[in-house]
């Protein structure tokens, strides 16, 4: 599976659990950490563990490895799976930390 097709099934989990405001983020010129960066958010703690669950088991399904973190807190959840990292966000969060202005080069894309 290539990254654009991870991308879209990822993104596809996060809308099944109705995760708000989607951003995907191409930063395979300009980072050397991932290819692509999904930030987005849920309105409860609950919520947010929703989507993460629905993304790991996406990941489980296919049987891919994943590294998650913040799970318990239900936040900030972050998901590193291959050269995508999922950001989960819990909306306070996401407004405090604004991830998004750190892509100033234009990497963002409609999803």
């Amino acid at each position: 599976m290539n990254t654009e097709q991870l991308v879209d099934l990822l993104i596809e989990a996060c809308d099944n659990k109705r995760a708000e405001e989607i951003m995907k983020f191409d930063v395979k010129e300009t980072s050397s950490v991932t290819d692509c960066y999904l930030i987005c958010h849920g309105n409860s703690d609950r919520q947010v563990q929703a989507i993460a669950d629905e993304v790991m088991d996406f990941c489980k399904e296919r049987e891919m490895d994943y590294l998650i973190e913040g799970y318990r807190e239900g936040k900030w959840v972050l998901i590193d799976v291959n050269n995508v990292v999922v950001h989960v966000f819990h909306k306070p969060e996401r407004d405090y930390y604004n991830l998004e202005r750190l892509f100033k080069y234009g990497e963002r894309v409609e999803v």
